[in-house]
């Protein structure tokens, strides 16, 4: 777990995406071009903004952008919130002595009028904002304040702070309650994404034995049509694999199972068939330094319809060569390999 980190301020604390893309839109009638819709925004608006304008509106001042923008920014109709979670995250960090920073390019005074208006402003040592550009202050906060890049991470919504991250030497975390799409940011390569701040905290507050191995289930799921299912999660650094998790305390090892697929997947298995153990120590693909023993196993999905919950971001259902395709990571590959090898799939119902 890091002992520092640094927040970006906008779709990552709090959502101020609605007043922002009714103040671009402003800007953008002034010199008459067409209005964005949301999605459009969030697909091409980038940091530093003053790209984007320059894309969009070239040759057009940035002080004279800034003129038209910041007024109409103040006078928007939706509101400014604070995003789920925010609050949570923010006190459990204050809570552990996790040293906490901001660093955004919002306005300062609308930045400052925010934080305090929200109570935010007790949980951070220091903030810096009006930031045009995030790369040219990051070694500045890390110098300034001692702080080690190893056990550091910068929390952002946009490709701009992964780069930002990557260019202190810190660890970046993204998250994709902002502005940038999953895709988006997924291009940038973030250490790690989490759909919220929930689910980061969560993570970090699994209590982690370091004397004995953690024994897990998890299964290789596959249909009537001998597609199988693989899911893309965030605690395995948003590589492929099944669905699985721990065994509690009074549990078989085949009710861990059933349970683990209801929660992850919203499917009941049938057909359930012991594959393999495999020992994961340590393994760099994973969020932290943990040993577990994964029990595998092949299983029949009575339904196609998936549901996921926030362990992980997308699914798919795959011909199983196909699936070799996908970033797998190590012990799904090894599964995947083992039954391959000995003809374990059923082939499609007739």
């Amino acid at each position: 777990m890091f002992q520092n980190l640094i927040f970006d301020w906008s779709g990552t604390l709090v959502d101020d995406l609605g007043p922002v893309l009714e103040a671009t839109n402003h800007v953008l009638s002034i010199y008459g071009l067409p209005a964005m819709d949301r999605e459009q925004f969030r697909r091409r608006f980038r940091l530093p903004y003053m790209d984007f304008y320059a894309e969009v509106l070239p040759d057009i001042p940035l002080a004279e952008l800034e003129s038209h923008f910041r007024p109409a920014f103040d006078q928007a109709l939706t509101p400014v919130t604070i995003l789920p979670h925010a609050a949570e995250k923010l006190a459990w960090c204050s809570a552990l002595g996790i040293r906490s920073f901001v660093l955004t390019s919002m306005d300062t005074i609308a930045f400052e009028r925010q934080l305090h208006d929200f109570g935010l402003a007790h949980h951070f040592e220091a903030t810096y904002s009006g930031v045009l550009d995030k790369r040219e202050v990051i070694h500045q906060i890390i110098a300034h304040h001692h702080l080690d890049p190893k056990k550091t991470a910068f929390v952002g919504d946009m490709t701009h702070d992964v780069e930002t991250a990557r260019h202190g030497g810190v660890s970046s975390i993204a998250v994709l309650t902002g502005y940038n799409h999953a895709e988006v940011l997924a291009a940038a390569r973030p250490d790690l994404t989490v759909p919220d701040l929930k689910v980061l905290k969560d993570l970090w507050s699994l209590r982690l034995d370091q004397h004995r191995p953690t024994v897990t289930v998890g299964a290789l799921l596959y249909n009537d049509h001998a597609e199988i299912l693989l899911v893309k999660t965030p605690k395995w650094k948003n590589l492929w694999g099944i669905p699985g998790g721990k065994i509690e305390r009074g549990e078989t090892m085949l009710h861990a199972l059933q349970r683990e697929m209801l929660e992850e997947t919203g499917i009941e298995i049938d057909r359930v068939q012991f594959v393999l153990a495999q020992d994961s120590i340590d393994s760099p693909q994973f969020m932290r330094s943990q040993h577990f023993v994964l029990l595998n196993y092949l299983a029949h999905a009575q339904s196609t319809e998936v549901v996921l919950n926030h362990e992980a971001t997308e699914y798919r259902w795959i011909n199983l060569l196909d699936a070799y395709d996908l970033p797998l990571n190590e012990a799904t590959k090894f599964l995947l390999d083992h039954i391959q090898h000995h003809s374990l799939l059923p082939t499609p119902d007739a």
